[in-house]
């Protein structure tokens, strides 16, 4: 149960990460979707299905989006509506800013009923006026339903430049969150930095240390790569100039995928940290599906052959 594993604070936890439907799809095409969803998530080992609740970052940056912002079904919906047949348990992201104090105490009371974990996201840049803050979104759990399993994120890359990302996983734990998944990480030093500096701070004020579930995303193109560094996901300048000269940019992007986890996998247990992984599947190519597996499977060999 995903629930006990978490709880009782256990490393290996593996995840399979999905993005909803496009709203612009006709219910016949959603159907279809789902469908191929469920046969390809029914034949995975794995603890919990991620889906995400995906908000237009445009107001973090300055850069144009390589790709144009197109709004997906509501996560949570999608997988009461389309997903029942699956027995996997599931996490739902929660972009917070998105909702109201009604709506989401809503979607809170129906947590309750539903065997529902959660991560909670607050807003993409400063820029936006939300009407509902993460802050608020902590309260209203502890208010409405306090047993529900609730993670956070965090961004490795981000304690490079602001070295607070343990402080912020610490504070987001005293929030309430029991569990943290990582944006994608392509970063193994921001990663390990900011890994060594979260057990010296929690060991130093006597805090329990949390699974740190570390996503990661087979890159299947060059135009791909440039997506993800404009969501702020940290590419070295060596690894990026590696992939784009590739002749096979997915196959490399897999094993590279694959070394990191094992190096932060290794580092996690000689450190007492209890690690997981996320692999995301947000394409739609079929070849970059395939390889998210590929990546799956080689992440449960790291983790059998450390057990």
């Amino acid at each position: 149960m995903l629930t006990e594993k978490i709880r009782n604070k256990e490393s290996g936890i593996v995840l399979y990460g999905i993005t909803p439907p496009k709203v612009k799809h006709t219910q016949e095409e959603i159907k279809e979707i789902a469908s191929r969803h469920v046969d390809r998530i029914s034949k995975l080992d794995v603890d919990g299905l991620v889906l995400y609740d995906i908000q237009d970052e445009s107001d973090r940056t300055d850069e144009k989006r390589p790709f144009p912002f197109i709004k997906t079904l509501d996560p949570c919906e999608y997988s009461h509506n389309y997903l029942q047949e699956l027995k996997t348990p599931r996490i739902v992201y929660r972009a917070v800013g998105n909702y109201t104090n009604e709506t989401f105490t809503k979607w809170l009371e129906f947590t309750r009923q539903n065997q529902v974990h959660s991560v909670f996201v607050g807003a993409a840049s400063h820029e936006q006026k939300n009407p509902l803050t993460l802050k608020d979104a902590y309260t209203l759990k502890k208010e409405v339903n306090e047993n529900l399993c609730l993670g956070g994120i965090a961004i490795p890359e981000r304690h490079m430049s602001k070295h607070n990302e343990h402080i912020r996983v610490v504070s987001k734990q005293n929030s309430g969150c029991e569990y943290f998944i990582t944006q994608c990480v392509y970063d193994v030093h921001a990663a390990k930095t900011f890994l060594t500096d979260y057990v010296k701070y929690a060991k130093e004020n006597s805090l329990e240390l949390v699974p740190i579930i570390f996503t990661l995303t087979p890159c299947g193109s060059a135009k791909t790569l440039d997506f993800m560094k404009w969501l702020g996901i940290n590419v070295p300048n060596y690894l990026e100039e590696e992939l784009k000269e590739s002749g096979d940019i997915l196959q490399d992007s897999v094993k590279l995928s694959k070394d990191i986890f094992e190096e932060l996998y290794t580092f996690g247990l000689k450190k007492g940290i209890p690690i997981g992984c996320n692999i995301e599947s947000v394409a739609i190519r079929k070849e970059e599906i395939d390889a998210s597996i590929e990546l799956l499977n080689e992440v449960k060999k790291i983790i059998k052959n450390h057990k």
